[in-house]
């Protein structure tokens, strides 16, 4: 450890790049020295998945004056990307590598050389232990010792595996946002893809790019795809909620009523219920927000978490001209095929079978959190304990983790999609940034309070 107190940052996404970010600014406000230690797997640092990506027809799904990475300053990014030259209205949606590059230039300007600092880390997280302050270690060996930790893992890959014959088939892609995982899909062979988010979006764009007679079949229950975004982006509407007990009926009904009420115009009714949604989900029952994610889930997310015009004309533009095909149903089985794939579908009520180059998982965020290995060890120590949906991790209203015991703990903290199970609404930009705003005068707060004690016991 440096001479500096520490703060290790697990995950360098967005949500850890925001959480030291607010942090540096917090101890620079308070006069504080401080290095934070940033750990990213794949040393993508401000990056994560969702902005590493090279494909500049990516697109945010957010215009840029809904992008700001500062919770105080909501036309930061605009300012940025007009000083950096780039032609660009607080309409427009940026490509998400530009971004990538937004959060770089953010991080890097929140850093003091030498009192606040940003060591950048490249590597696994294991384990972690507590003893007077939190140590962490490292896969393949080493270690951190910091005086608080923040547990900013993003979504949690989809560990579940297809029904495949070999899993270590050179066409099976498990994770569509590992390093070039899809930079091999250009020989022209049918691509199926599970999942119809946007994920699925991502991957048309990019494989059907690359070579001119790339077919993409992507099958989900629902099949449902993301909804554009309009233009103009109309206003938000109120939606009024009734007081007393809620349930999933009840919440459905009035959504109903609000969008008879806006002339049959749902845009602005979902864009109006958005700052009232982590209310809303924490007066449902946990049974009623069970029943949420298996009714509802999956159409609040297509209205909720749309696309760019200009990318909802791409995916209209695939499926006219036969490119992309959309099937409701669900992947039975993947055997090896004359392309390389034989893919048995239950679709529309048959079973039809398709010869495929390429099968790409792009199911989502995986739905159990302890299925990921640092995480499962930490419940299993006690140190931290899923949400009741076991979405992410349960913690206090300022993102101190609760232990076994339902107690905060006031070294580790946590933000982003890992609170989903008791905000829901957590996995964007608005929502991650305020809670790195809110957490990092707890972090301070946390450190000096450890710095203290550390004098005073010699």
């Amino acid at each position: 450890m440096s001479g500096s107190p520490t703060v290790a940052v697990v995950g360098g996404g967005a949500s850890g790049t925001l959480a030291a970010v607010h942090l540096l600014r917090e101890a620079r406000a308070r006069d504080t020295p401080l290095e934070v230690v940033l750990i990213d797997q794949y040393g993508r640092h401000a990056l994560g998945q969702a902005y590493s990506t090279t494909d500049p027809h990516h697109l945010l799904n957010a215009c840029a004056n809904k992008m700001s990475g500062l919770d105080d300053d909501p036309g930061h990014l605009l300012r940025w990307a007009l000083d950096d030259g780039l032609d660009v209205s607080a309409a427009d949606y940026l490509p998400r590598r530009t971004y990538g590059r937004y959060l770089r230039d953010l991080l890097a300007g929140a850093e003091e050389w030498p009192v606040r600092v940003v060591r950048r880390v490249t590597g696994t997280v294991s384990a972690l232990t507590r003893d007077r302050g939190v140590r962490l270690h490292l896969s393949g060996g080493g270690r951190i010792d910091a005086e608080a930790a923040v547990l900013a893992l993003g979504n949690r890959s989809q560990s579940a595996r297809p029904p495949i014959v070999d899993a270590g088939s050179p066409g099976y892609v498990a994770d569509p946002w590992a390093p070039d995982a899809l930079a091999g899909i250009r020989d022209g062979a049918p691509v199926f893809v599970l999942g119809t988010g946007l994920t699925m979006v991502d991957v048309a764009v990019t494989v059907t790019r690359a070579h001119p007679e790339t077919v993409v079949y992507a099958v989900s229950r629902h099949a449902l795809l993301p909804r554009p975004h309009p233009r103009p982006v109309p206003p938000p509407v109120p939606t009024p909620i009734p007081d007393g007990p809620l349930g999933v009926g009840d919440l459905l009904r009035a959504v109903r009523l609000a969008v008879r009420d806006n002339g049959g115009d749902w845009h602005g009714v979902v864009d109006g219920l958005r700052p009232q949604a982590q209310r809303l989900w924490a007066r449902l029952t946990p049974d009623d927000q069970r029943r949420f994610l298996g009714l509802a889930a999956r159409y609040w997310e297509v209205h909720r978490h749309r696309i760019p015009p200009v990318t909802a004309a791409r995916i209209a533009d695939l499926r006219a001209t036969g490119r992309l095909h959309v099937l409701r149903g669900q992947m039975v089985r993947a055997a090896s095929g004359p392309r390389g794939l034989r893919v048995q579908v239950s679709a529309d009520g048959a079973v039809r079978e398709l010869d495929a180059g390429w099968l790409v998982n792009a199911t989502g965020p995986g739905a159990d959190i302890t299925r990921d290995p640092l995480l499962a060890g930490l419940v299993a120590d006690g140190l931290v304990r899923p949400d009741r949906l076991r979405l992410g991790l349960d913690a206090d209203p300022g993102g101190a983790v609760l232990d076994a015991s339902g107690d905060p703990d006031d070294r580790i903290f946590t933000l982003g999609p890992m609170r989903r199970g008791s905000l829901y609404e957590t996995t964007a930009i608005p929502e991650i940034r305020a809670q790195a705003a809110a957490l990092a005068p707890r972090l301070v707060a946390a450190v000096v309070s450890a710095t203290r004690r550390a004098a005073s016991t010699g």
